[in-house]
């Protein structure tokens, strides 16, 4: 009996792990990569310190500096606002053959009984969503509201922390440092701004319009790869 109880157990510990494996692979990732952008960040900080003759900072002192902190938050910023177009704008707007999009005439925010609310809740439901009024409208949109949040924080976040960095600078200059007003209307804060929004929608575009054509066999972000170019979905 024993035998079989850690059988048993040790099948539902891999299954568990299976089943959230991909939040828990790409979180694994994101340390990774959180850890190596602070080690790189690092040594290049340091490399500049030495060749203008300044003191080196230890890694404690690189990633609570404003340098560090602007970096991370200008990429936060703009794949969180990728997200948050990507959600609202596939409501209303369709291309046809894609996997990523809806299919043609189906644009809009669909019925009560497509949406399982309301009447047409099911028991298993969340909670919200059985509830009615107020509650299931807030959480009908709760998925874009709280990408846009973020999208909000951590832009503010990349204003704060750059003006910091950037009157860092000046200071070496010897110029006027600049209030956050003035930040926000300067180049550096539109320069970094704009060249993360237009990778992101560089990457939404491209992936709508690839997966037309293309395919990526047991991916749920690709159409069986023996569905015609034109057809959106299976029953198209």
């Amino acid at each position: 009996m024993t035998v079989v109880a850690a059988g048993a157990g040790q099948r539902h510990g891999v299954s568990g792990w299976r089943q959230s494996s991909l939040s828990l692979v790409f979180g694994a990732l994101l340390v990774l990569s959180l850890v190596g952008q602070a080690v790189s960040g690092l040594a290049g900080w340091n490399a500049d310190a030495r060749s203008a003759g300044l003191a080196e900072v230890s890694m404690l002192d690189y990633v609570t500096s404003s340098a560090f902190c602007v970096d991370l938050a200008e990429n936060w910023q703009s794949e969180y606002l990728q997200f948050t177009l990507y959600i609202l704008g596939t409501i209303w707007l369709v291309q046809r053959g894609s996997s990523e999009s809806k299919k043609p005439g189906d644009e809009g925010r669909e019925s009560d009984e497509r949406q399982l609310v309301g009447r047409f809740a099911r028991e298993d439901s969340p909670r919200w969503a059985r509830a009615g009024g107020w509650r299931t409208a807030l959480y009908s949109h709760s998925l874009a509201t709280t990408m846009a949040v973020v999208f909000l924080l951590s832009w503010g976040a990349q204003a704060v922390a750059g003006r910091v960095a950037d009157n860092e600078e000046r200071m070496r200059d010897l110029l006027e440092p600049l209030d956050l007003a003035a930040y926000l209307g300067s180049a550096d804060f539109w320069n970094r701004t704009l060249q993360n929004w237009q990778s992101e929608l560089l990457a939404i575009g491209t992936m709508a319009v690839f997966a037309i054509y293309l395919r990526e066999r047991g991916s749920p972000e690709s159409k069986p790869v023996g569905m015609p170019h034109h057809k959106t979905t299976a029953d198209d």
